[in-house]
């Protein structure tokens, strides 16, 4: 079967494409679903854009969210609307057009923008688990430590450091000879991926991954923890139950949304690219990387009062219940909530 495979798609790329091309599999053998895989993946596609950009306008628009905790979940939101755009538009070009071939500049890009965005989601999330320590750890002198200089730099640095270690990344990566039938099985130019079609001694570069996936994956994972690890244990010194609900509450989405993103993301790259779980290493990179920004904004909208009433000036008809399931922000770390909650 798997001598089959590699036949098969060895006449696919001799009849279909040039020795500057390669294909993507995708999700595997889904022709008689095309069409209802295109309408899923756009309606994906269309939510998630509209529910970041509306994040980005209200956080822009309305004064009552320009505090960092807002101005860091409006980076958050730019992220999750570059991230979608760097894998989704190809994806629903292929299975419109039946066209699945990509060229080696086109791929170096995409996995470049894709590591780039990947990277500075990692550390932007590190950077709002910090405003949360300092918010409940650190309650009187957030304020303080906390100001829109420092919280510039810690949204600008998240930025660049992504930036850098994509192009380290990819400028060793494109240094590869790649041969065989140059069929990417995934849905879209990932590193492993690409490496497993390296003709080439690939120790350096594999070298270099490793370093970068301690760096981009690992040590904000890490400082992302150690903040909760100080979070949960200043919650538990609260002595009424209502004030750790009360407090607990108010970082509960950002948590959530911390355990899927990494949950996934390290099963993702842990989980060995054998022939029978490739499916399913498939799967999971779908959901971290199309369906994560699409329930990030829900998981953050259910409970903010401020977003709510931001969303109502902006449009009287969100109002309506209904409607405001698909606006979706982050709850922030109210100070003053969190005092009240230790005074108990």
């Amino acid at each position: 079967m798997r001598d089959l495979w590699h036949y098969v798609e060895k006449e696919e790329w001799d009849n279909h494409t040039s020795p500057m091309k390669f294909i993507l599999l995708g999700m595997g053998n889904v022709s008689s679903l095309k069409t209802l895989f295109f309408l899923f993946l756009l309606v994906i596609y269309s939510v998630t854009m509209v529910g970041n950009i509306l994040i980005v306008v209200l956080v822009v628009a309305d004064q009552h969210l320009h505090t960092p905790m807002y101005f860091f979940l409006g980076n958050l939101s730019s992220l999750e609307t570059c991230y979608s755009s760097t894998i989704l538009p190809r994806l629903l070009a292929s299975f419109l057009t039946g066209d699945r071939t990509i060229s080696v500049h086109g791929c170096m890009a995409q996995l470049h923008f894709f590591c780039s965005f990947v990277v500075s989601e990692c550390y932007l999330l590190a950077m709002m688990s910090y405003d949360r320590y300092l918010a409940i750890c650190q309650p009187l002198l957030y304020a303080s430590l906390m100001t829109w200089k420092v919280s510039l730099w810690l949204a600008a640095a998240s930025w660049l450091v992504g930036f850098l270690i994509s192009t380290v990344v990819t400028s060793f990566l494109s240094q590869l000879k790649f041969c065989g039938p140059k069929a990417i099985d995934h849905f879209f130019c990932d590193f492993t991926p690409l490496l497993e079609l390296a003709c080439n001694d690939t120790r350096v570069v594999t070298t270099v991954g490793f370093i970068v996936s301690f760096l981009d994956i690992v040590f904000p994972f890490l400082f992302t923890l150690a903040s909760y690890v100080c979070i949960i244990a200043a919650i538990l010194r609260i002595s009424s139950s209502m004030g750790r609900q009360k407090a607990f509450s108010t970082c509960s989405s950002h948590l959530t949304v911390v355990t899927v993103f990494y949950g996934t993301l390290i099963i993702v790259y842990l989980i060995p690219r054998t022939a029978p779980l490739r499916q399913l290493n498939r799967v999971f990179s779908f959901f971290y990387t199309i369906l994560t920004p699409l329930v990030n904004p829900l998981i953050y909208s259910l409970r903010n009062r401020e977003v709510r009433e931001a969303l109502g000036k902006l449009c009287p008809l969100s109002k309506t219940p209904g409607l405001l399931v698909s606006c979706c922000v982050a709850s922030p770390v109210d100070v003053r909530v969190v005092q009240v909650c230790q005074e108990d």
